[in-house]
């Protein structure tokens, strides 16, 4: 990853709420008709905590100009094509604060988890289609870059704190990133400062925890004294659901991809070589095996299982990232308690590595939308992104990271970013988010069966080398033909 990058994601005032596209326990998609519907069932755990809210948003307006209405400048509507079902409920109130201020009408619909890329197919087709969708990287952008309007001119591009989160195609501007995240191991502190005072702890201290080895070492000797410990197991239950499924098809995944390509010197492939599955391999067999529950049940364990494993201590280690904040906060863990370590895979110089930080998650503008309607949604992209309303919605009750220049005045705490700048600042060198250039989500569920047999006995690792070597070939040359 560029350093500039790293350098605009730290000027961030970084939160983000449960994540970012990538796991919902909801089933179905949901649509608002009239902005003030609200059909969605999925819970929003970044509003769990109303007085950190209104506490951000008192300091945010200290800091900010007073508000101007919003106004627009045609007669369109806006009809928004949402990735992340966790914010649906949130896009349908701005959608609804929105035309209470213009008058210009602002459907929201939210595609089910793991659904979108099929949603978007069929909404596309449709005489109404969305004026405002979104696409996960290069590869998202392959796909539908002839339905992307040129936002090179737009108000909303000018409103970028770096270029590096703008998604182009030579000089055209076909996305524009709008949150930034940044995930790892978290740790449940208070656990592990207690674990280092036993005869029988592998380190004695977390800064001695800088490699797969010592890592492994520490929660093997975790698992052993769980008991002695207060715990189930050292790591959280790798819930093979779709809710949580995404965590070790995608992001765990995402670094045997990184280290090939950085060995390889590429920033994608047609063809994936798959050097670096060995360590994949050893990272899901400790966390299948040092965990709270055995391997067998997996295909039934959720993400919710997964944060109450963690927020209950009873597992010290947790995969997930920044956005997972408001959930622990809001199930009462003190910030002090967290803490967050690399994703450490067994591989030479990884001492000094740092966490995953980037974006799957870019804006697109339909160009096939009738004139007024583009306007209508370049109107409201850029109140989301330039309006108090819009930016605290943003901020504080959908707790994303933004890119924007206007998010300097809605300043938020979450320990986990401040974790994460710590570790640029003090030169470790992040991981790319190279899971943006997987072939397909095909791709991926291909991988996530291969594991999930894998981890219950009914597969071996062999099918999971399979599935991600030759799949890839296959869902890249079906992707690209």
């Amino acid at each position: 990853m560029k350093k500039k990058f790293l350098s605009a994601v730290l000027s961030v005032s970084m939160l983000a709420s449960v994540l970012t596209g990538c796991g919902n326990t909801d089933n179905s998609s949901s649509q608002s008709q009239t902005p003030a519907a609200n059909t969605n069932n999925a819970d929003n755990a970044a509003q769990g905590d109303d007085a950190q809210a209104d506490a951000s948003a008192d300091q945010s307006a200290d800091n900010t100009a007073e508000q101007t209405p919003a106004t627009s400048s045609g007669s369109g509507k806006v009809y928004y094509l949402n990735f992340k079902p966790e914010q649906a409920k949130d896009w349908e109130a701005l959608a609804a604060k929105y035309t209470e201020q213009t008058g210009v009408p602002v459907v929201v619909q939210t595609a089910a988890s793991g659904t979108y890329e099929s949603t978007l197919k069929s909404e596309m087709a449709k005489s109404e289609a969305p004026t405002m969708f979104q696409v996960n990287g290069p590869v998202g952008l392959a796909t539908w870059s002839d339905y992307c309007y040129d936002l090179s001119g737009s108000d909303i591009y000018g409103q970028l704190k770096s270029d590096d989160f703008a998604l182009k195609e030579g000089d055209a501007v076909k996305g524009i990133a709008y949150v930034i995240e940044t995930y790892g191991i978290i740790y449940n502190a208070d656990i592990l400062n207690d674990y280092f005072t036993k005869d029988y702890a592998a380190v004695k201290s977390v800064e001695e925890i800088n490699s797969f080895e010592k890592l492994k070492a520490v929660a093997d000797s975790i698992q052993a004294n769980a008991d002695d410990l207060g715990v189930k197991g050292a790591f959280t239950s790798a819930g093979m659901d779709s809710s949580s499924d995404w965590r070790f098809k995608t992001h765990l995944a995402n670094l045997p991809i990184y280290y090939e390509y950085k060995a390889d010197g590429i920033s994608s492939t047609e063809a994936i070589k798959g050097t670096y599955l060995e360590n994949y391999k050893n990272v899901w067999d400790m966390y299948i095996t040092d965990s709270t529950c055995a391997p067998t049940l997996l295909s039934s364990k959720t993400g919710e299982d997964a944060t109450a494993d963690f927020a209950l201590g009873d597992a010290v280690f947790y995969q997930n990232g920044t956005w997972a904040y408001s959930d622990l906060s809001a199930n009462g863990m003190a910030d002090e308690s967290l803490g967050m370590l690399p994703i450490y895979i067994g591989v030479e110089g990884e001492e000094n590595q740092g966490l995953c930080t980037g974006s799957e998650n870019y804006w697109c503008v339909n160009k096939n939308a009738p004139e007024k309607d583009i306007q209508a949604t370049l109107d409201f992209m850029n109140w989301v992104v330039t309006s108090y309303d819009g930016c605290d919605s943003l901020a504080y009750t959908m707790g994303f990271v933004c890119p924007f220049k206007e998010f300097d005045n809605f300043p938020v705490s979450n320990p986990l970013v401040e974790i994460a700048n710590d570790y640029v600042s003090s030169g470790k060198a992040s991981v790319a988010w190279n899971f943006t250039t997987m072939p397909s989500e095909n791709w991926k569920n291909g991988v996530g069966s291969a594991l999930l047999e894998y981890a219950q006995g009914t597969g071996d690792w062999s099918a999971v080398q399979t599935a991600f070597v030759d799949g890839w070939a296959a869902e890249y040359a079906a992707s690209n033909n």
